[in-house]
């Protein structure tokens, strides 16, 4: 009897590892805009004359669009082709980082972030979706994952930094123009080593009842839970907001029941382990994601920091995330994804917890950097053992799905987990003040309640981790991906 053929390993060629280097570069980009501007916001207030309540929106316009969008892009992928909806949301990105970085009025500025963000949501899960996809092996799989979960937890810090350090320098147009000469080089990147699709569905293929539901319906989640710590959580647009994203999400889950072929079809839900992967993703995301902006508010208006310096107090936890997706993507192979993501939780939330000590009077040696580092060793493993998880027994032709919702979930608990935490700071601070306490003192200690709410979210993710299905990154065989999608096995791709 003869033994059968050993699939060879794609990610071992110089095509391979080019390809591997050209998708997570598209990751970090579109991961890092969501927050390279965060530093540059009060010279962007002082040179555009936003008001303070409308600064917001340059954060909120482009987590809008692209977690509104996010569904639509992947499945888009799936049908279209994923080259044709990569180049077309790479363009779109490059152009309206131009144009955004030319803005001479907060309306124009706002409606470049929109835009921006709509160029991410057809660019990320589609890179992640030819990730997936290409490197199909359970080794390259497994590796190829792992420096996608790197970069997702690489990127949230390193855009600290780097905006610090292009705001202070050359500007904070800066932290846009350097987008479309990197969009450029990576469209050429893209028809040098992404085949195209001879044989797509069109754009008219679309579930387009359900397109504009669930895009209607996260665009309203997303603008609900960015806005309710502003409006109030009982406040009547904020009740309108939230209620009308379930009913419309609802109505998505009608349509799609009753259509032969259905935008996210629901048997793909059924995939073992991708529903609690996305859950620990979305709630471990609300408690590391907000880190960022707590700190870099105590940094800069309670110790006195600069833009600068505030960036590059984050620069070892960019060295320590490298390093723990390193080690988790090393692990994975050998306990599975189940005890990474749970063990890395709780390294974080230890590393959270640490952090909610931080005095008045702190000092970064002693008070940041150390529950910096607790984090940067836990986070690591819980995007890459996430990552693989929720992207473990999807068929080829169900990838860019896997990988929006993956996306989804990010972009959905960072704002949900802002909204949460920002109310538990405010009040905490608004209480302080009322009795007429110092500012850093009250900001201090809204803080430190929103950090050790961040704590318990993470602990949170690590008890839902326990649940999900153990996988060693091994791609399963088209029998099994047809059976857990319930579908009989040898079901041609749309």
């Amino acid at each position: 009897m003869t033994s059968p053929p050993t699939q060879s390993s794609f990610l071992a060629t110089g095509r391979g590892r080019l390809t591997l280097l050209l998708l997570a570069s598209i990751g970090f980009m579109d991961f890092i805009d969501a927050s390279i501007v965060n530093i540059a916001l009060p010279h962007i207030r002082d040179d555009l004359d936003f008001s303070v309540q409308d600064l917001q929106w340059v954060l909120s316009a482009y987590l809008l669009t692209y977690g509104g969008f996010m569904l639509l892009g992947g499945r888009a992928g799936d049908l279209i082709g994923r080259r044709r909806v990569l180049v077309t949301g790479t363009v779109i990105f490059g152009l309206a980082s131009f144009a955004g970085g030319f803005a001479d009025s907060p309306s124009v500025l706002v409606g470049a972030r929109l835009v921006q963000g709509l160029g991410a949501a057809l660019m990320m899960p589609t890179a992640l979706s030819l990730l997936t996809t290409s490197f199909s092996s359970g080794s390259d799989r497994t590796k190829a994952l792992g420096v996608w979960g790197g970069v997702a937890g690489l990127a949230s810090a390193a855009g600290v930094f780097l905006g610090g350090v292009l705001t202070e320098g050359p500007g904070w147009r800066w932290v846009l123009y350097v987008n479309p000469p990197i969009s450029a080089l990576l469209l050429i990147g893209i028809y040098a080593l992404v085949p195209g699709e001879s044989r797509r569905a069109s754009w008219r293929d679309l579930d387009l009842p359900g397109s504009v539901l669930v895009t209607g319906g996260m665009v309203l989640l997303v603008l609900g839970l960015i806005k309710a710590p502003e409006q109030g959580w009982g406040s009547g647009r904020t009740v309108f907001e939230l209620a009308g994203a379930a009913v419309l999400l609802c109505a998505f889950v009608v349509v799609e029941l009753r259509t032969a072929r259905p935008l996210i079809p629901m048997s793909a839900l059924r995939i073992p382990g991708l529903a609690a992967a996305n859950l620990t993703q979305l709630i471990g995301v609300g408690g590391f994601v907000t880190m960022f902006f707590f700190l870099t508010l105590y940094m800069q208006n309670v110790l006195g920091y600069s833009a600068l310096e505030t960036g590059a107090s984050y620069l070892p936890l960019t060295f320590g995330v490298g390093v723990s997706a390193g080690v988790g993507t090393a692990l994975i192979s050998k306990i599975g994804t189940r005890p990474v993501i749970v063990g890395g939780a709780l390294i974080t939330a230890a590393g959270l917890f640490y952090l909610a000590q931080i005095p008045v009077d702190g000092s970064y040696l002693s008070d940041l950097l150390p529950g910096l580092m607790i984090v940067s060793l836990g986070i690591g493993g819980v995007f890459v053992g996430a990552t693989t998880a929720a992207n473990a027994g999807v068929p080829e032709r169900l990838a860019g799905l896997a990988a929006a919702l993956v996306n989804s979930s990010q972009q959905v608990g960072g704002a949900l987990g802002l909204a949460i935490f920002s109310a538990i700071a405010t009040a905490r601070t608004n209480d302080l003040l009322g009795g007429r306490g110092g500012v850093p003192q009250a900001m201090t200690s809204g803080f430190q309640r929103a950090l050790t709410a961040a704590a318990i979210f993470l602990v949170a993710a690590a008890l839902i981790a326990t649940r999900a299905k153990n996988n060693w990154g091994e791609q399963p065989t088209q029998d099994e991906t047809a059976a857990h999608a319930g579908e009989p096995a040898g079901v041609p791709s749309l």
